[in-house]
């Protein structure tokens, strides 16, 4: 029996000679404040997913983020601009969107007279290189581009910076890397150390190559066979790309520099790699003489991720780092114009 209950069958009254009202007036004040709170709460929680929808509804139907424009230098009251679009990372999404719609961005303003290519990459994918370098020589019909690499243009870096085309000047500056020309295919092999533990791969398939690249077993001169002729088609057209963008360089030449080898600055500049050694600046001084500007807009594209990208990306965020699923990514294979020799700390 509880101590209301009590107190009822006493007459109405508490042992402590207080009125049963206070009491229920308590409870009810307790209960009030309990559901006000909820009532907030649900509120919020309200808001806040009818937000996160609405964000969700923006990110699906939109065409993609498009670049902000930030004035960089030059003539501020200018109309003539000159864009520059910068890729720096691994070439991987979601670089390579960015760096598609600022591409397009740049296209499509009329006001965007050239365009510098800022590169500070050692590469990336195989497909994501060529969609970039493939937007840029569709935006050199239309506007003139010049490049300018950072610390690091290797592999994937050097392959889009083919996309200003032949008539484009490739500026690096003095501690510049570049090169790397080639092909990988990342792969590791733990069949050794699975036998240890008395692990056996045992895949169910219906080819003989659908596990070429597991790492639970040994690769096959069959399966060395496919990947060579899938790499090799990709190098081939690593070579094609440089060899159709650079006019100082023939095919014979693409090909006795494409060892994977890392060039520095000076000596990609005597075997024909890069045109000259400069700075930032020292490229958009040669572009817009070549433009023939006496005043331009110098513009840069910058792009700020949303909300919802920002809160899924911390949401996901654990499962990028989860050792079961790195495993099982291990064996898809990704071929990548990447460079295996990594930036050196404090190059700048």
């Amino acid at each position: 029996m509880s101590r209301i209950e009590r107190e009822l069958l006493a007459g109405g009254r508490g042992t402590d000679e207080q009125p049963i009202h206070v009491l229920v007036q308590e409870r009810r004040g307790i209960v009030a404040r309990f559901l006000g709170w909820l009532f907030w709460l649900m509120l919020l929680a309200s808001l806040g997913w009818n937000f996160w929808m609405y964000q969700g509804y923006r990110d699906y139907f939109a065409r993609s983020d498009p670049p902000s424009e930030r004035f960089h230098s030059g003539d501020r009251t200018s109309r003539d601009k000159i864009a520059i679009i910068r890729v720096e990372g691994t070439i991987m999404p979601p670089v390579t969107g960015r760096v598609l719609e600022s591409i397009r961005q740049a296209k499509e303003d009329d006001q965007v007279k050239g365009v510098l290519l800022v590169v500070d990459s050692p590469g990336g994918l195989v497909t994501d290189s060529h969609q970039i370098y493939h937007r840029l020589r569709e935006l050199t019909a239309f506007k003139p581009v010049y490049v300018s690499m950072g610390s690091l243009a290797a592999s994937g870096g050097y392959y889009i910076s083919m996309g200003a085309g032949p008539e484009a000047k490739i500026f690096a500056e003095p501690t510049t890397w570049t090169g790397s020309i080639g092909v990988i295919i990342p792969h590791y092999e733990v069949a050794g150390l699975a036998a240890q533990f008395g692990v056996e791969a045992a895949p169910l398939k219906t080819g003989e190559f659908k596990d070429a690249l597991s790492p639970f077993r040994k690769m096959t001169e069959r399966d060395r066979e496919v990947w060579e002729k899938i790499l090799d088609q990709s190098f081939q057209q690593f070579l094609d790309v440089i060899d159709l963008n650079r006019s100082r360089l023939d095919r014979e030449q693409v090909r006795e520099l494409a060892t994977g080898q890392i060039y520095t600055a000076k000596d990609a500049v005597q075997n024909g790699l890069v045109d000259a050694i400069g700075y930032e600046e020292d490229s958009l001084e040669s572009l817009q003489k070549s433009l023939g500007l006496t005043r331009a807009r110098i513009v840069s594209y910058e792009h700020r991720p949303g909300l919802l990208s920002v809160a899924l990306r911390f949401v996901q965020a654990p499962e990028s780092v989860n050792p079961w699923q790195s495993l099982v990514e291990s064996a898809i294979p990704r071929a990548m114009y990447l460079s295996s020799w990594p930036a050196l700390p404090g190059r700048e």
